[in-house]
């Protein structure tokens, strides 16, 4: 199944234009099999989500993006904000204890937006600082595919997950109805719950699809038949 791991609505998040309903339709007029709303440092309540989900019958699984010193981080598994989440390694503690799953958020967005040349050593000595992050090991995901990042910082976060040796996901980080339908994760299995989601995100049985692949599998004829992409080690991976 498709799934936008990385989305905002309004009034959680106070920059994105899309409501919960908007953002909802569009992805099932995109061929999306369910989304994560993922609120800047913000939780939706699980009856709020419920309430979505009966209305659309669709698909609609809550996380978080937390802002912390280190790196923006989607979280799964968590119900509620908690004082110190901004700092990673406590992030990391609660998520732990909640039995969640944590994924890097386009990680480029501290780094190649300032040295954006693949062949620029500053970039490179970015590249590597972001490879020693202990934070960045203990993940279990970083996104690779961001829809709202560029082809040279989306390269960045391929590089990384390979050099890290880590799977990578795909999200639309939609914050406007144009971004949804340009970046989705591959799940192998069936996911109706958060519950699911985290297991098969620990079991590694995910990835992200490159943005012809997206654009392949939510064509029209996707609504006439069910098509498994071919598995791809991330190592292989690259934006095209």
């Amino acid at each position: 199944m498709l799934i936008d791991l990385h989305a905002h609505t309004q009034p959680l998040s106070e920059d994105s234009e899309l409501t919960a309903d908007e953002l909802i339709d569009r992805a099932r007029q995109a061929g999306l099999d369910a989304v994560c709303l993922t609120e800047h440092d913000a939780f939706w309540q699980d009856d709020d989500i419920d309430a979505l989900q009966r209305r659309h019958g669709f698909r609609v699984l809550p996380g978080a993006e937390i802002n912390t010193e280190d790196d923006h981080l989607l979280v799964f598994g968590l119900k509620k904000w908690v004082l110190g989440m901004n700092r990673a390694e406590r992030l990391m503690e609660l998520v732990r204890e909640a039995g969640g799953a944590m994924i890097v958020a386009h990680p480029f967005r501290r780094r190649v937006l300032k040295y954006g040349d693949p062949e620029n050593t500053k970039y490179k000595r970015e590249l590597q600082r972001a490879c020693r992050n202990p934070l960045f090991r203990m993940a279990d995901a970083i996104e690779v595919w961001n829809a709202r990042g560029t082809e040279r910082q989306n390269a960045f976060s391929a590089e990384l997950a390979a050099c890290l040796q880590a799977r990578g996901i795909g999200g639309s980080d939609a914050h406007e109805p144009a971004d949804i339908g340009h970046a989705a994760t591959y799940f192998q299995r069936e996911i109706s719950n958060v519950g699911e989601l985290i297991a098969e995100l620990k079991a590694g049985r995910f990835r992200a699809l490159t943005p012809g692949e997206v654009e392949e599998m939510l064509s029209p004829s996707r609504a006439r038949r069910r098509v498994s992409p071919p598995k791809l080690d991330i190592k292989g991976f690259k934006p095209a």
